[in-house]
């Protein structure tokens, strides 16, 4: 298997690695040079800071996230409040907010929006209503019925749907995934495509490329190109690369495939081999995703044409794409994005509800486990009620410090009753609620900073009881292969484990 695009843009990656350090070595030295050499910048410099920090206080953003902020600026004043007001806060040009809205709002507006629907789960679940309303109003995306839905457990099985749902396409076949690596996976997806293009059905690629570029050898893109197939590259990594260009630490995370317009597919599964255990990566790598046919997919396809218009500049006329497809289903669905652009945050939102509305328990499935204060409190409240939380998290990490912060997390939550288990086979990927038989989320958004402040993310919510059912079986027999984390032998890690989790856990946000 590859494992990296080619010689010259491995140089492209590096170059700008270079480039960015050189950057910020110079911004370091040169703030901490005259700071001592000038008390009266340095004296201006703590005001400013003092300023900063007021700012950042009253920012619509997560505690933790200030927290560390504040912290790094107090410590180191001028390049802390440089690099801040370069990159801090998730801080995005107007121009690019203004550019994604645009987009947005074409796509949005020609959604078929019917109240009637929301009335209905009214009156069945009144309960549960509450949770469409706030991701409604939260989101923007209307809420859909006819619509089948099927809970795909494992990245094996999302594959294999995947593919026989391309092959049925006969009008346009529309891919995004933050990872397109070359392999087996990506290969069979391809001969696919390439057959598919030869019928004249029209195809869309985008991914993002940071999550990509080591994993495509040189000439990749216009190998594909060639066969008529539109590629889009979200934020792509160049030399001129700048700590300036404060974009670079937004990435387009979003999973979404549509085909026809007829049938979805979104979930935590990337194109690549270790999705489907083509190859080991982690132990045996678990993952999920879901496949929707009929009225909800153009929700779905909303996303993929936003964000298409954001990454190339150019507007991806919906309405071309929409198609009146129903199936008879039970059931409500109601797709939705999240972008760092605005104030808005439905993922974290749709959680905190699920786990505020719970009555008998809540199961969850994330491979990351960094939390603000407020999702803490809100897991420890649900547990503390009598409402039986248990969350899965990986066995064998992908990234040691961020799993450092999600076990620093673990002590809290088991003291408030929460069930811990590790995925004891390997790394655990899905990203699942599942909630009293009755409602659930699957998509991309991971319960850390970057999901939730950061990066473009996409999910489904789903009000079902048969779904539902799907993936509360699914996560029982997770756990049984899992290691439950016991309160007592938790509380018997050494004092510098706690010590080194609690430090990284103050630095969370950045990670």
């Amino acid at each position: 298997m590859s494992a990296k695009r080619g010689i010259k843009l491995q140089n492209r990656i590096i170059t700008a690695a270079v480039i960015m350090l050189i950057q910020f070595a110079f911004l370091f030295f040169g703030s901490i040079a005259l700071s001592k050499s000038f008390f009266s910048l340095y004296a201006l410099s703590e005001i400013v800071g003092i300023l900063t920090v007021i700012f950042i206080l009253n920012k619509r953003q997560s505690p933790g996230y200030k927290i560390a902020w504040i912290i790094f600026i107090l410590v180191l004043p001028i390049f802390g409040i440089s690099v801040f007001l370069l990159w801090g806060g998730a801080r995005i040009t107007p121009r690019k907010k203004k550019t994604y809205k645009r987009f947005e709002d074409l796509s949005l507006k020609e959604l078929d929006k019917d109240d009637t629907i929301l009335t209905h789960l009214d009156y069945e679940d009144y309960l549960h209503s509450r949770q469409a309303r706030f991701l409604i109003k939260e989101s923007g995306f209307p809420i859909y019925n006819h619509t089948k839905c099927d809970y795909l457990p494992s990245g094996e099985a999302f594959f294999k749907s995947l593919c026989e749902e391309l092959k049925k396409a006969r009008q346009y076949i529309f891919l995004e995934s933050f990872i397109l690596a070359e392999g087996e996976m990506w290969e069979e997806i391809f001969n696919i495509l390439k057959k598919k293009s030869e019928e004249n059905v029209e195809i869309r690629i985008m991914f993002d490329d940071f999550g990509s570029i080591r994993r495509q050898e040189k000439g990749f893109i216009k190998n594909i190109e060639k066969y008529g197939i539109k590629i889009a590259v979200f934020n792509m990594i160049k030399p001129s690369a700048t700590i300036a260009n404060i974009f670079i630490n937004n990435r387009n995370h979003q999973k979404i495939v549509v085909i026809d317009g007829k049938v979805a597919f979104t979930g935590g599964v990337n194109i690549a081999d270790e999705y489907i255990n083509k190859y080991e990566r982690f132990g045996h790598w678990l993952d999920c995703g879901a496949k929707f046919e009929g009225k909800a997919v153009e929700g779905f396809l909303s996303v993929f044409c936003t964000m298409w218009g954001f990454t190339q500049n150019s507007p991806l006329d919906i309405k071309k794409y929409l198609v009146n497809y129903h199936q008879d289903s039970k059931g409500f669905v109601i797709p939705y994005s999240d972008d760092p652009l605005g104030e808005n945050n439905p993922a974290e939102g749709i959680y905190m509800q699920i786990l505020g509305s719970a009555q008998r328990y809540v199961y969850i499935t994330t491979p990351y486990l960094i939390l603000d204060g407020n999702m803490k409190k809100t897991i420890e409240l649900a547990a503390k009620s009598g409402v039986d939380v248990r969350i899965i998290t990986p066995h064998i990490p992908d990234k040691g410090y961020v799993h450092s912060v999600t076990r620093y997390n673990y002590l809290n939550l088991l003291e408030s009753g929460v069930r811990i288990y590790e995925y004891t086979p390997g790394f655990i990927h899905s990203k699942l609620f599942v909630s009293d038989d009755r409602v659930a989320t699957v998509g991309t958004v991971n319960m850390d900073y970057r999901s939730f402040e950061l990066h473009f993310e996409n999910g489904a919510w789903v009000s079902d009881t048969d779904f539902a059912i799907e993936i509360k079986n699914n996560i029982e027999e997770i756990m049984e292969k899992s290691q439950e984390i016991m309160l007592e032998d938790w509380k018997k890690i050494s004092v510098f484990t706690r010590i080194k989790q609690g430090i990284l856990n103050v630095f969370s946000p950045f990670m």
